[in-house]
């Protein structure tokens, strides 16, 4: 099982805020739509694999207890992040469209 530090950030930069991969103001950096988006398919990755793991604990099929319970554990802790992200996201949304103009 490949445990991965998330990949939409990189460590602190040296203003000590943490920055996406690319540029965003650079031309071919990343939109903010293929941030969300390659979390989205992280998530799902990770629900896919607890799956695969449970199946195969499940049938006997080599996998041991503690591996799948790991993949299920990471898929549950990276959907409840994207729902909390989710979440936020619409707060702000809501906001920006209660500001008078």
């Amino acid at each position: 099982m490949n445990l991965r530090a998330p990949s939409l950030l990189k460590p602190a930069g040296q203003g000590g805020v943490a920055t996406p991969h690319g540029d965003p103001g650079a031309q071919g950096g990343p939109s903010f739509r293929d941030l969300l988006q390659r979390a989205m398919d992280e998530v799902a990755t990770d629900e896919q694999v607890a799956s695969q793991e449970a199946r195969n604990l499940m049938t006997g099929q080599g996998t041991d207890m503690h591996t799948a319970i790991l993949a299920v554990q990471k898929a549950d802790v990276s959907f409840y992040t994207m729902m909390a992200v989710r979440s936020k996201l619409i707060d702000a949304y809501r906001e920006v469209m209660r500001m008078q103009m």
